[in-house]
């Protein structure tokens, strides 16, 4: 499952013994040459006890198309019970790795749609916004016909190239997003979408680092008062305070899916200390570090 592309986020998958789950029937990478979406069909083994999935940056789509199972996935030590029901689109959060067991019958068979991580931010740059992954896998689990009829017909793509491919990518993407995206709204207007976005990106990159506004200014090529002007005007928030979010939604992030204490999770998150980290994660949650994890 490994492939040699730049769009995908298959590295994680390295190692992963396939040949215990699943069959591979259909890959649109070898058997159709598509490069913008990877769309594969699979038969599965009718019982598992550690299926360990990586957390890959790509949105990964499953449509059950046959058989009947009751699945417990835990993601962070945490189990939940995910049904297999021909029909139902799960969806999987990007980056958080999960173990799954089940036993079902001899007839599972699935489509499964890997939309790549580039695409997805594309999508949500242009309707505004980026995306709550966790809240958009919740919304789905309530149904969606369009999105998997959608998924079904790619699935069984025929003759159709790459031409194809994009438009359904792009198709999915923005449907997932506009649909079930739960959008929240830190980019820019158009006219300073550019500017804006490479201060994002650049807090981004320098999550663990000392940043100052200085640094930020220099990187939009504003003074600081311009900065400051068009950060809050595109974003509602001023620099500083939308870097603490994005540190604190990485902290969440360790809290879910990993065992680091908090010393580790705070250096990661650019915070000076564990306490430090604590009082600014209860500033904006409303809760401490512990009692997220424990919850």
């Amino acid at each position: 499952m490994v492939f040699d592309s730049a769009r995908f986020d298959l590295q994680p998958y390295a190692g992963f013994d396939m040949d215990r789950f699943v069959r591979q029937t259909f890959c649109s990478w070898t058997h159709a040459g598509w490069r913008s979406l990877l769309v594969q069909r699979f038969e599965h083994v009718p019982v598992a006890e550690d299926l360990a999935l990586p957390g890959a940056a790509d949105l990964h789509l499953v449509l059950p198309l046959s058989g009947r199972a009751e699945m417990e996935r835990s993601v962070g030590g945490r189990p939940v019970r995910v049904p297999w029901i021909p029909g139902r689109l799960q969806l999987s959060v990007p980056h958080q790795p999960s173990v799954s067991r089940y036993r079902g019958d001899e007839s599972m068979r699935s489509v499964q749609v890997h939309l790549p991580r580039d695409t997805v931010d594309t999508v949500a740059a242009q309707l505004g916004g980026t995306v709550d992954h966790e809240a958009m896998a919740a919304s789905l689990t309530e149904g969606d016909p369009l999105l998997e009829a959608a998924v079904r017909a790619i699935g069984f793509p025929g003759e159709a190239g790459e031409l194809y491919a994009e438009s359904a990518g792009a198709f999915l993407t923005t449907h997932l997003l506009t649909r079930h995206g739960r959008l929240r709204a830190d980019r820019a207007p158009a006219r300073e979408d550019t500017r804006v976005r490479a201060v994002v990106a650049f807090m981004r990159e320098r999550l663990a680092e000392p940043v100052t506004l200085t640094d930020l200014a220099a990187e939009a090529h504003l003074s600081v008062y311009h900065l400051v002007r068009v950060f809050r005007n595109a974003t509602g928030e001023t620099p500083h305070r939308f870097l603490t979010r994005l540190r604190i939604e990485e902290a969440k992030r360790l809290l879910r899916n990993t065992d680091l204490a908090l010393d580790g999770i705070a250096r990661r998150c650019g915070f000076a200390g564990p306490g430090a980290l604590s009082t600014a994660f209860l500033r904006h949650t409303g809760v401490r570090p512990s009692v997220y994890r424990n919850s």
